[in-house]
């Protein structure tokens, strides 16, 4: 099942048109030959001629599969659907049937070319992604403005974007502002509006405004090239289904030899005519081949995984693929995740005689070395009201809890109500206030000594404006259980699940308790899908049955930790890709039912001698082409159709 010719086409990323496609061209001309002969053989060509042509058809038309049949045989010690055809190829010629023998040939080495041709257009189309960068980036060097070859790129040049022109690698904004058409990286038709400090990634097409970038990534390693690459992975890899059927393949074809070879000879033996049933057996291995059984499922997978990754969605290969179509449950992280990511300060409450900038200045020397998101707002609250971080000395990192450091003379610690409670620190004047914020939605951090509180500070996280939608299409799409983990305290998850339409809350979580809730939700649901930011939900991802990192573009360990990387940050494509999977499946199954079918009621009428060996050609690869168009509707981005 290859497809010589492919090879210069993954190389040089073009897809070259079908006439230059050898397999193509041998199959055409082995059709033409077959044509001649045919209609010659009826105006009046002697038979002999007619004969040669035929022959001709049969050599032209079967090289490149009676080679690859050959080489299966002889190295591997395989017999393959190559095998099967070849031989009935021959077998017919030597009972005098070349013209069936060419018409055999002919159709099968058309539709092997369709098929591996099919195949590399589906692989080409994300490739074809490569070509929306541009060629040439304008970068400031030396004092000067010169315009270079996208490739000589290094990290930390500075390149400049003009309005209308693509972005050519990934960057970091550092003078301007713009809109960006981000679809072929994220997948989001709107554009999104970028300024001083944001990220812009390569292939991006800018709006109005003028961009000043410094380059972050060089081309070979930008956000598109590794959306290619992985998307060219995943479409090599297999699912779980795809295994099993070359499994059975390649125990199959051997049978059918045998079988064959059986009704060749046996009914000789006994007397019953051996002309008849030397037909029937070839008739037999024809309509016995599994060709379209074996290519129903990998023309469905790449089809399906290249438009995927068009959409912004890499999915690293046909098992996860496989695996969405069947999750019941999805579990969902919350900051980030469910919520913007873009916590706040809302409330500072002072306790025992601390102000409201002294709780602040020591939160934020604490603060100051997370990459944590609420970390973040603490440091941003601290640069908005003026406050310059200390440096906390004796620092320590309390994983899921918060953070402890020497600020001054005094050991201080930072983090939830759960750990001043370990630290056994007196906060029971302070339990209603933090239950009321909690309540609000809010997420409380507390800071003090292991003795006392110095104060509160509260801190909260809007829901994602598409997060209800977001979840009511999961119910839609046929999840039965929407349920999320997170490490903030009770009170808040519960605001937010009920804001959000979620089922269960799973709340006050470390990230290994993330893990073994994922293990534990399994047992009692099924197959369960995690989706976190692909960073800190790392372990959780892991666990699950799929694991989909939200907002990859542009972070390498969400690429690399999840099964499924959402590159744009909307909650909305999770019902999306759901219904995605489960269409694909559904294509899967259909082409499977009707390539059992066809085999099925071929080796019937073979046997009983009702199908001639045209028929049983023409039926057996009318099917294989049947199955290449279904496979190819996943080229189609509805979930739903």
């Amino acid at each position: 099942m290859a497809c010589p010719g492919c090879a210069t086409v993954a190389a040089g990323g073009a897809m070259p048109p079908p006439w230059r496609n050898p397999q193509v061209v041998t199959s055409a001309l082995s059709g033409l030959l077959l044509l001649v002969g045919f209609v010659g053989g009826k105006l009046g060509l002697p038979a002999p001629v007619a004969t040669a042509l035929y022959i001709l058809a049969v050599m032209i038309g079967g090289w490149y599969f009676g080679r690859e049949a050959i080489t299966e045989l002889v190295r591997e010690r395989e017999i393959g659907i190559e095998l099967l055809m070849s031989v009935a190829a021959v077998v017919a010629g030597l009972m005098g049937q070349w013209a069936e023998a060419a018409m055999l040939v002919f159709l099968y080495s058309i539709s092997e070319a369709a098929e591996g041709y099919t195949e590399e257009r589906t692989r080409n189309a994300i490739r074809a992604l490569m070509d929306l960068a541009p060629k040439t980036a304008l970068v400031r060097r030396d004092g000067q403005e010169v315009r270079i070859p996208v490739e000589e790129l290094r990290v930390g040049d500075v390149f400049i974007v003009y309005p209308g022109e693509a972005v050519a690698t990934d960057g970091e904004i550092i003078d301007g502002r713009s809109s960006l058409n981000e679809a072929p990286v994220t997948g989001e038709s709107v554009p999104v509006e970028k300024t001083l400090g944001d990220t812009v990634f390569a292939a991006t097409l800018n709006g109005e405004g003028a961009l000043t970038v410094r380059a972050t990534k060089t081309t070979a390693d930008n956000t598109l090239a590794r959306i290619i690459q992985l998307v060219e992975k995943a479409q090599a890899s297999k699912g779980r289904s795809q295994r099993f059927i070359e499994r059975f393949g390649h125990r199959y074809s051997p049978v059918v030899l045998l079988v064959g070879i059986l009704l060749a000879v046996a009914p000789g033996l006994l007397g019953m005519g051996w002309e008849e049933w030397l037909t029937r057996a070839t008739v037999f291995i024809v309509a016995a081949a599994p060709c379209a059984l074996v290519i129903s499922i990998p023309i469905t997978l790449v089809a399906a995984i290249g438009t995927a990754g068009r959409n912004g969605i890499l999915i690293k290969g046909g098992v996860h693929l496989e695996n969405l179509a069947r999750v019941r449950v999805v579990a969902l992280d919350k900051t980030g995740t469910l919520t913007l990511g873009r916590p706040q300060v809302t409330d500072i409450v002072p306790l025992n005689g601390h102000g409201e900038r002294d709780i602040l200045t020591s939160a934020a020397a604490l603060e100051r070395r997370s990459q944590h998101p609420l970390a973040r707002a603490v440091l941003e609250r601290a640069e908005n009201d003026g406050i310059e971080p200390q440096e906390a000395t004796d620092f320590t990192t309390l994983t899921g809890a918060g953070a402890q450091g020497r600020v001054g003379y005094e050991m201080l610690y930072v983090g939830s109500p759960h750990l001043f409670s370990e630290l056994g620190a007196d906060f029971d004047g302070a339990q209603p206030r933090i239950e009321a914020l909690q309540r609000e939605g809010k997420t409380v951090v507390l800071v003090g000594t292991e003795m006392a509180l110095h104060g509160l500070i509260a801190i909260a996280d809007p829901l994602r404006p598409e997060a209800r939608e977001a979840i009511a299409g999961l119910k839609r799409a046929g999840i039965h259980k929407v349920i999320m983990l997170t490490g903030d305290n009770r009170l808040a998850a519960e605001a937010i699940a009920r804001q959000a339409g979620i089922d269960k809350v799973f709340a006050e979580l470390k990230p290994e308790d993330k893990t073994r809730k994922v293990e534990v939700l399994t047992k009692q649901y099924g197959q369960v899908a995690m989706v976190g930011d692909g960073v800190n939900d790392a372990p959780a991802l892991a666990a699950a049955h799929v694991g989909i990192a939200m907002g990859a573009a542009g972070t390498d360990v969400a690429l690399e930790t999840a099964d499924v990387a959402l590159m744009g940050d909307d909650l909305s494509r999770l019902p999306y890709l759901i219904g995605f999977s489960r269409r694909n499946w559904r294509i899967i199954r259909q082409n499977l039912a009707l390539s059992v079918l066809v085999i099925g009621s071929l080796i019937i009428g073979a046997v009983s001698g009702v199908f001639s060996l045209p028929m049983a050609v023409i039926a057996h690869e009318a099917s294989e082409f049947v199955v290449i168009a279904s496979g190819l509707r996943m080229l189609r981005s509805q979930a739903d159709s």
